[in-house]
């Protein structure tokens, strides 16, 4: 066990530098994990993390004395002050542990023939950790961002999404446009003025969903390349809805119609081939 007291020490200050900058993030290849459901979450898919830092009040907390009496063997456990946990995380009541674990990366390219969620331009790391969190459990297993999206993996968007990334094949800095020009399904995207709502619209075999900036929404480039384009109703007369809710009702439309018509094929999202699913429950991507 190591013990940290000083927020001059070397090792607290990487850890700071992980938590503050994209920078390092990238060059490290490390991200941070913020609570404890974020470290479980990693455990299940990947195995224990590189290093766990709790507060000295954390490692007197059950959940989280029990979680180190089960995993704290495999991984380098640090002691630190409340207070430097606290410039570790991102909300006003720090949970009590952080994980520093590799960043997973996808292991295969993006897939043409697998449904999709593509976010371009995205700004708020809530919203599209939140886009994340709906992709995964609608059972989209890989989401493409565009360059200027936020990025996928920083403290505040891992938060959002409650684990989701680890469920997901996470492409970032992507070439939309490109992508849309060889995908072998059918592309959706929402605007306004489209005069076919998404509860009429036609939904079957590998779809790409596409969401734009919270402000600006889907740039032309990909309009362009996006030919099918639906409408939410909004009988109370709002003007729009927030992204992330907006990619839920259409995500979870697809699911719906899905369950109720098993012939509406959807591809393993792993990337191999499309399988006829004989079962009512579909599983989507993956």
């Amino acid at each position: 066990m190591r013990r940290v007291g000083s927020a001059a020490n070397e090792h607290y200050r990487s850890l700071l530098r992980l938590f503050a900058s994209a920078r390092e993030r990238r060059r490290s290849g490390r991200i941070l994990l913020d609570g404890l459901h974020l470290v479980e979450s990693y455990v299940q898919s990947r195995g224990p993390p590189e290093e766990v830092v709790v507060s000295e009040s954390g490692s007197h907390s059950a959940e989280i004395a029990s979680w180190i009496a089960t995993w704290g063997r495999r991984t380098t456990l640090t002691v630190v002050p409340d207070a430097l946990l606290a410039k570790l995380t991102s909300v006003e009541a720090p949970s009590g542990i952080v994980a520093v674990v590799v960043q997973p990366v996808a292991r295969r390219a993006a897939d043409p023939e697998s449904d999709a969620v593509l976010l371009d331009g995205l700004q708020d790391p809530g919203n599209v950790g939140s886009i994340l969190r709906s992709a995964a459990a609608a059972g989209f297993a890989q989401v493409l961002l565009s360059a200027d999206c936020a990025q996928a993996w920083s403290p505040k968007t891992l938060r959002a999404a409650m684990g989701a990334h680890f469920r997901l094949a996470i492409h970032e800095a992507c070439d939309l446009a490109a992508f849309l020009g060889g995908y072998r399904g059918r592309a959706l995207v929402t605007a306004p003025d489209a005069l076919t709502s998404v509860f009429d619209a036609q939904i079957d075999g590998p779809l790409a969903w596409v969401f734009g900036h919270e402000g600006q929404g889907v740039r032309a480039a990909l309009l362009d390349a996006t030919p099918a384009r639906v409408r939410i109703p909004m009988p109370g007369g709002s003007e729009s809805l927030n992204v992330a809710a907006a990619a839920a009702i259409c995500l979870f439309e697809t699911v719906r119609r899905r369950l109720a018509d098993p012939s509406r094929v959807a591809p393993d999202g792993l990337g191999g081939p499309q399988r006829r699913r004989r079962a009512v429950t579909w599983t989507g991507g993956g």
